[in-house]
């Protein structure tokens, strides 16, 4: 049986402009790959997330000025609410776009509670910076949070996992004191990267305390440091707090192509990551989770990176070499040649001499993260 895969053409409205790093072409790249491999998508459209729904999360206030300023209009304080930043600027129809990317988040969501599906994929989303009162990192409105939401008050535990290069602060701040919604975020440290959260005294408060994990990693990690300290955290966390369903943000930004960070994935990494991910949801989640997209600024590694996700989730064979006219067609409209091959190839970055200064250091980050939380797991 096929996972099913949310997605609408009205994604493609959610554009900050040709020249912002969050651009649809990741989404466009992304679908003409998995066609031209033979694998395109049989989706299902989404509604439009309501005003209601997003106002489960968002307060009114900032609603009406991410309103106003769709239509055009300008208020003084708009950028106190994070609205026309060099991050994220104002676009026509603001509002009415980020909302149907909010809408393939919640129907993912509503399709985990119907129990039509276990595993769902959700062609977009994954706007994790956002906060309740404001917009942040590309994000406007935070569909991961509202899909949370809407699933805890159903009555079901939620562990969010995201492995976006930089921390997901809107989740964990929109629930950080809630005992049903576990967070855990692995990114490159906040001491290095925007939006400089993330650290390990953020552990949730009231009834949150201990639900909120955070693994800030070194600058230059590589695969094996990544992987290890991935699994001797959120194993044990999983394990403890027994989910109903995981919802993954699957940003392709730790990537080591990528331009907005100093993580040294490769696509075998990722590769990995979604093989771990599957487990864990079969043995602490009975097999229920949601993935989103995310962040990933690199074309040619994001665009490779969400197919082996797809492919990985349909399980579909992953092809060594890719279409010979799509490699031509976008490196054409790029402007410069592409990797062949879905995989990275060996050696595509040169030897980081701090290698194991880099282990020691993300093994202790994460030892003291379980020593932070546990006194809490009760």
């Amino acid at each position: 049986m096929s996972v099913p895969v949310f997605y609408s053409p009205h994604y493609l409205r959610y554009t900050f402009g040709p020249q912002h790093p969050f651009s649809p072409l990741r989404l466009e790249m992304l679908l003409d790959l998995l066609q031209a491999l033979g694998q395109a998508p049989l989706y299902l459209e989404p509604p439009q997330a309501t005003r209601e729904e997003v106002r489960s999360v968002h307060l009114e206030s900032f609603v009406r000025r991410v309103e106003t300023a769709s239509r055009g209009e300008n208020l003084p304080d708009l950028a106190a609410y994070g609205l026309g930043t060099g991050d994220t600027p104002i676009f026509p129809d603001m509002d009415g776009a980020t909302r149907w990317l909010v809408g393939g988040t919640l129907e993912a969501a509503r399709t985990i509670l119907r129990g039509t599906a276990s595993e769902v994929l959700q062609l977009g989303g994954g706007l994790h910076h956002a906060q309740a009162d404001l917009a942040s990192g590309f994000c406007v409105y935070n569909d991961l949070s509202i899909a949370i939401r809407h699933l805890s008050q159903q009555g079901l535990r939620v562990a969010y996992i995201d492995i976006d290069v930089h921390h997901g602060d809107g989740v964990q701040w929109i629930h950080y004191d809630e005992a049903e919604v576990l967070t855990f975020s692995i990114h490159e440290s906040g001491r290095y990267l925007f939006p400089g959260t993330g650290h390990l005294h953020e552990i949730g408060k009231a009834a949150g305390t201990g639900r909120k994990l955070n693994l800030p990693l070194e600058p230059f990690t590589e695969d094996a440091s990544y992987l290890e300290v991935f699994q001797m955290t959120l194993e044990p966390a999983l394990k403890w707090f027994r989910p109903d369903v995981l919802l993954v943000q699957c940003g392709a930004d730790a990537h080591y192509q990528d331009p907005l960070a100093e993580i040294l994935l490769t696509t075998q990494a990722y590769a990995q990551l979604f093989s771990l991910l599957r487990q864990y949801a079969r043995a602490f989640a009975a097999g229920k989770v949601i993935y989103t997209l995310g962040g990933g600024y690199h074309l040619d590694a994001t665009s490779r990176v969400w197919t082996m996700l797809y492919l990985s989730l349909q399980d579909q064979a992953l092809p060594d070499h890719l279409p010979q006219p799509w490699l031509e067609r976008w490196g054409t409209r790029l402007g410069h040649f592409l990797t062949h091959t879905l995989h990275d190839p060996p050696g595509s970055y040169s030897e980081i001499p701090r290698r194991l200064e880099i282990e020691r250091r993300n093994r202790q980050v994460a030892q003291r993260m379980l020593e932070t939380v546990q006194p809490y797991w009760h």
